[in-house]
Parts: C-alpha cells; sequence; structure tokens
C-alpha cells in the first residue's frame, strides 16, 4: 500500500445497507436546514428592524445566528450533494478548508455563548450597571475577539495536517471533514496533532463550558437571595432560553466527542447521525427557542405574518 503526501481527495462515508434510502434522508436534512436557514434570518431580520431589539441580548443572538447559518451553510449543502447525486468524494484542499470552518466557528459560537451568559449574569447582579459595562461598542469587541479567537486557535489544525502522509484508506467516518476524523487517515505520528486539537478544545470550549457554568452559580446564588419567589422566578426566566442554546450546543458536541474517542467499533449509523445531529440542532433549535421566549421576538414574527 503506498502513501501520497497529499492525497487528491477523501470518500465521505455512506450508510452500508441504506444506500437507497439517501434521497429521503436528503428530504430530511434538506427540510431541517431550510428551517434553520429561515429561521436565523427571520432573527436577524427582526433584531435589525426593530429598534426596541438593539440591546447586547440581541446583538449576540444575532451574532449567533450568523454563525449557525454559515456553520449549517458549510456542511449541508455538500451532504445533500453526495446523498442526492453520490458525490462521495471531496477534494483535499477542500476538506481542510471545512474542517477549518466547522472547528473555527464552533470556537466563535462557544465564545459568544459564554458573553451572553456574562450579559446575564451583569444584567441580573448588577443590573443598574449594566447598560454602563456592556454597551455596544464593547459588545461588537467581543464580536471581534470571539472571531479572532476562533480564528487564532483552530487554524494550526490543517496546517499540522498538510505535511503528513496519508494511507491508502481514505475513507471518513462523516459526510463532512472533522479534524479527529482526517487525522485518524495519516500514516504518521499525529502526537502532535492530538496534543494541539485536545488544548485547543480544552482552552476554548472546556473553559467557556466551565465559566458559563460559573456564571450560572453566581446567577443563581443572587436569585436566591431575592425574597419573593415570584420575583425569583421572573429573574431567573430571563436566562431559561439561553441554557436552553447552551444544553443544544454543549450536548451534541460532548456526544459527538465520546463517539470519536469511544465509539470505534460503532455502526457507522452512529458515527453520522451524531456528525449530522452536531452540525444542525443547534440551528434549527437556537431560533426556535429564542422565538418561543422572547416576547418582543414573538410579537414581531406575529406582526410579520
Amino acid at each position: 500500500n503506498s502513501s501520497d503526501l497529499s492525497p487528491s481527495s477523501f470518500i465521505l462515508a455512506s450508510i452500508p445497507g441504506l444506500e437507497a434510502a439517501h434521497f429521503w434522508m436528503a428530504i430530511f436534512l434538506c427540510s431541517m436546514y431550510i428551517v434553520a436557514v429561515t429561521g436565523n434570518c427571520v432573527v436577524l431580520f427582526i433584531v435589525k428592524t426593530e429598534p426596541s431589539l438593539h440591546a447586547p441580548m440581541y446583538f449576540f443572538l444575532c451574532m449567533l445566528a450568523a454563525i449557525d447559518l454559515a456553520l449549517s451553510t458549510s456542511t449541508v449543502p455538500r451532504i445533500l450533494s453526495f446523498y442526492w447525486f453520490n458525490t462521495r468524494e471531496i477534494s483535499f484542499s477542500a476538506c481542510l478548508v471545512q474542517m477549518f470552518l466547522i472547528h473555527t466557528l464552533s470556537a466563535i459560537e462557544s465564545t459568544v455563548l459564554l458573553a451572553m451568559a456574562v450579559d446575564r449574569y451583569v444584567a441580573i447582579c448588577h443590573p443598574l450597571r449594566h447598560a454602563a459595562i456592556l454597551t455596544n461598542s464593547v459588545t461588537a469587541k467581543i464580536g471581534l475577539a470571539a472571531m479572532a479567537r476562533g480564528v487564532l486557535f483552530f487554524l494550526p489544525l490543517p496546517l499540522l495536517l498538510l505535511p503528513l502522509p496519508f494511507c491508502s484508506s481514505r475513507l471518513l467516518s462523516h459526510s463532512f471533514c472533522l479534524h479527529q476524523d482526517v487525522m485518524n487517515l495519516a500514516c504518521a505520528n499525529t502526537t502532535p496533532s492530538v496534543v494541539y486539537g485536545l488544548t485547543a478544545i480544552l482552552l476554548v470550549m472546556g473553559l467557556d463550558a466551565v465559566l458559563i457554568c460559573l456564571s450560572y452559580i453566581l446567577i443563581l446564588k443572587a436569585v436566591l437571595q431575592l425574597a419573593l419567589w415570584k420575583e425569583r422566578l421572573k429573574a431567573f426566566s430571563t436566562c431559561v432560553a439561553h441554557i436552553c442554546v447552551v444544553l443544544a450546543f454543549y450536548v451534541p458536541l460532548i456526544g459527538l466527542s465520546v463517539v470519536h474517542r469511544f465509539g470505534k467499533d460503532l455502526a457507522p449509523l452512529v458515527h453520522i447521525t451524531m456528525g449530522n445531529i452536531y452540525i444542525l440542532v443547534p440551528a434549527v433549535l437556537n431560533p426556535i427557542i429564542y422565538g418561543v421566549r422572547t416576547k418582543q421576538i414573538q410579537r414581531r414574527i406575529l406582526n410579520l405574518i
């Protein structure tokens, strides 16, 4: 078996025995993609056209919607092309670009979720200082810092894979490219990639998750100090939507990581399903959650209808 320093392409994974069902699977994925694109575009349009929503919380929501649009658009059309037209090959360079976009956008989304948790903490624990601390300019700087953080931490991932020789096997475990998946096909020592990838995830997603939990511990402590139960419920209800969005992001992320780490002997269906959940579920659920929980967005949607 010969090795290629830079393979021309990789083969996207399919589910053995279910090739005949690819058309209907693509219909389902396309429907979810349409819902995700429509929902996030509606959120962006409503926040842009409604002056009362020009506040840090809704600007962060716009960032989240833009990230979800970019993440789903960088993967789902290629998956649909595979399912509908059986174009299983993806070029080496396109695979590295897609991998970089997936990991970078996920890191940016994690940072934005942390910023939204800090926004909720300031709004509940220091309400009189909220407008002075989280101004529009500070919100914009946080967005730029989130982008820079994601790019700087995850740009080395494709660069570390670029010089590696790859074996004759070019079959991926998912319908798109992930760092762990591509790295496992290399025929050389991948320790630097393993160590850097784990370090980047721990310093970005792992640290963000810890800080989000810490912010909600402080929020819960402040809420419990309120005298009336009605006041406690009202204060904490402003965090419900954000908690649901955090779970929608981190639960599929953790599930996909567990499958990669411990599920090497699992059926391909599990890998492909977890990958699609990780890409599509947050993009679909985020606008629905905020549409249901935010009265201003509800009213604006009803007015549009």
